[in-house]
Parts: structure tokens; C-alpha cells; sequence
């Protein structure tokens, strides 16, 4: 094993982190360069190394995981790091990780544990905003897009994440945002990719094209590596507890055994009180700002609580995947879309990396919105 230093931007949440490598055998580091790229020799072939971080060094302990490389020869190079990535995006490293329940919790079913090959790509650091819905669904009107219901106006300040997003809303929305962004739409009304996706919504057949460069929604299994930020085996973004410093959900003291409250309700930062048990009523929009609780270990926030976030995937169980190298879900129509991450409303449960839920695409809710990858 061998650590280096690698100086991060603030803007990506990261500070100043050291790596290093640890797997089946010594390795060496030869070069980091400034493109992010990691170079290491000595690798075993055939087996998983995984790059390692920490923050801080003489006496650094806390090594978390941030990367599983497969390796294949004994001289490597891998992307680990971006330092110049598209505007409020960060990179999430390629690798392998292990998808699904993996800790053995007994309630997902769903979610068979399975060793999934992702591909790097870029992911927005936050939700999609109301003010940043408002201003590409602003453009996206005067092109020749219809958006059916529309988000609606929950009073909420402009950095706060948009809600009663519909999947079709969603998807439409990212191909008018790469458009006004000089970048090659994502999504297609036929299978040959000639006809834009910018009108319809039930019973309107899309079509994903993953080699373009546009904003698009991530995949199951895109969404699901990127919410561990490279932990493994974990409950949570964070490990395997929850408690309302680190997430916007419902709290059920003691559930599950990973709730620790310390509350019961709502979140008290955005509720204002306590809620007893026998009591549980609608209050209103309890999302939290953008930013509020600490990102994961790629930079992301709220990839735990907050709103539910839309995939590209059909639902399927279990995961209905016809390979484990870059997955995009079963090949539909199904009847539902993949929904990622809980939200506000519900509890601790439906936060977790692993739990799975799922909806009609043309359904609208409150605590439902999204967050957009592209390509690298």
C-alpha cells in the first residue's frame, strides 16, 4: 500500500485527501496526474483492489473505502478524480461494487446482492433545484417542449429541491437542459435515435441512448454506487445508523435498530416540533435546502432522505438485469420506473442504499424529484 496527497477544491466538498491502495498483494504508486488519473503497478491479476481515502496525515486512521478496481494486468491506470468536472457535477470513479442487500436486512427482497461493473460518469452534487427546473423548463416552452402537470409552486425557496416531478417531466426536462447546453440529447421517441423526446408522456415509448454526451437520469445501478460513495457494506451514505444530523426523514425511534432519533416525526430542522406516536398527519412541504446535511465520500448530498429520485430502469424483482456490466434494468414496457433514496416523508427504511421503490411514471407526488448524469 501506498499513500499520496491529492488537493481538492473546496467547491467539491472534498478538502484535502490522501489515498492509497490495498488489496491481495503490495502495489506501487507511480504517478497521479493532474487529470486525475491514478498509475500503479504490481497488481495481481484476477482480483479486486480498492482504492482507499482519508483526510488528513501523520496519524491518519479512518481509511474509508472509495473505489473497487478489477484488475486484469499488472500495470494499471485508472480515473479516480476529477478536478475540473462540468459545473455542480462530480465524478463518480468506474469500478466494481456490490449491488443490492448485501448487509442481509430481512424487509428487501427486492434487491438480491449482486457484483455490478459500472462505467465512470458525472452526477449533479445536488437534487435539481425549483429555480434551476424553472429556468431550463423556461427555455425548454419556448423550443417546442410540453411538459403534462408541471411541478407545482410549494412556496419553498429557489434552492430547494423540485417535487411532483413525473418521470416523463423528468426526462424531457434533461433532454431541453443539455440541448440549451450545446450537448446531444439523451432520450428518443424511436429506436434509432432520430426523433427527440420533447412531447408525450403515457403510452409514449422513449428510448435511451447512453453514447451521447446529454444529461439524462442515472440508471439503477448508477444511482446505487454513487449514493454508497464507495463504502461497502453499508446501511447508509455515512454506515449503517441514521439519526436526523445526517438525513431529512420520518424518525421511528429505534427502528429497525438504526434509527437513533433522537426524535420522533418530522425532521425537528424543518418541522418546528416534536411528533408523538398516534399523530402522524400531513404537515406540509418538509423538504430541506440543498446542501444542508453532509455530502457522501464522492461529493454528493441527500442521497438519503430529502425527495425520492427518479432512474431510468423499469421496475422488475428482482433486479431483472440481463448483465452485471454497465445494467440499464429490464428491457419493458413494465408497468413502473425505478424511484432511489426516501425522502422527508417517509422513514428510516426507505433510506437506506439498498431498498428499492417504485412507480408509474405518469404518477406525481409530493417528495419526489431528481437529479441528472452524463456521460464522460
Amino acid at each position: 500500500m501506498l499513500a499520496l496527497l491529492a488537493g481538492i477544491s473546496p467547491a467539491a466538498a472534498q478538502g484535502t485527501r490522501f489515498f492509497r491502495i490495498s488489496g491481495p498483494a503490495a502495489t506501487a504508486i507511480t504517478v497521479f496526474n493532474p487529470d486525475g488519473t491514478l498509475v500503479w503497478t504490481n497488481a495481481k491479476s484476477g482480483t479486486n483492489y480498492t482504492v482507499q481515502t482519508v483526510a488528513s496525515l501523520p496519524g491518519g486512521t479512518n481509511w474509508v473505502d472509495y473505489v473497487q478496481l478489477p484488475v486484469t494486468s499488472s500495470i494499471n491506470t485508472n480515473l479516480i478524480f476529477s478536478f475540473n468536472p462540468p459545473a455542480g457535477m462530480a465524478l463518480i470513479p468506474a469500478g466494481v461494487f456490490t449491488m443490492g442487500n448485501s448487509i442481509g436486512d430481512s424487509d428487501i427482497l427486492d434487491a438480491i446482492h449482486t457484483n455490478v461493473t459500472v462505467s465512470a460518469f458525472y452526477m449533479d452534487v445536488n437534487l435539481v433545484s425549483s429555480n434551476q427546473w424553472q429556468a431550463v423548463y423556461s427555455y425548454a416552452t419556448n423550443h417546442g417542449y410540453s411538459f403534462n402537470f408541471p411541478p407545482l409552486t410549494l412556496a419553498r425557496a429557489a434552492n430547494y429541491p423540485v417535487e411532483t416531478v413525473d418521470w416523463f417531466n423528468a426526462v424531457k426536462w434533461s433532454n431541453a437542459r443539455s440541448v440549451q447546453a450545446g450537448l446531444t440529447p439523451a432520450y428518443y421517441t424511436d429506436a434509432g435515435f432520430t426523433q427527440v423526446f420533447t412531447n408525450g408522456g403515457t403510452g409514449t415509448m422513449v428510448y435511451l441512448n447512453l453514447t451521447n454526451n446529454g444529461y439524462r437520469l442515472p440508471t439503477e445501478a448508477e444511482w446505487e454506487k454513487a449514493a454508497r460513495g464507495g463504502l461497502i457494506g453499508q446501511r447508509f451514505p455515512w454506515g449503517n445508523n441514521i439519526t436526523e444530523s445526517q438525513a431529512n426523514y420520518f424518525a421511528e425511534i429505534g427502528f429497525g435498530g438504526y434509527d437513533l432519533g433522537p426524535y420522533a416525526g418530522y425532521n425537528t430542522n424543518f418541522d418546528g416540533g416534536i411528533l408523538w406516536p398516534n399523530q402522524i398527519t400531513f404537515k406540509g412541504d418538509n423538504s430541506s435546502p440543498l446542501g444542508f446535511f453532509a455530502p457522501n465520500g464522492y461529493g454528493l448530498y441527500d442521497m438519503a432522505g430529502n425527495v425520492w429520485e427518479w432512474c431510468w430502469d423499469w421496475y422488475a424483482t428482482p433486479y431483472g438485469q440481463p448483465t452485471t456490466n454497465n445494467p440499464t434494468g429490464p428491457a419493458g414496457p413494465l408497468t413502473d420506473r425505478v424511484l432511489r433514496g426516501g425522502n422527508w416523508i417517509n422513514n428510516a427504511r426507505n433510506a437506506r442504499c439498498a431498498f428499492r421503490f417504485n412507480s408509474a411514471p405518469n404518477n406525481i407526488y409530493g417528495g419526489v424529484g431528481f437529479r441528472c448524469v452524463r456521460g464522460l
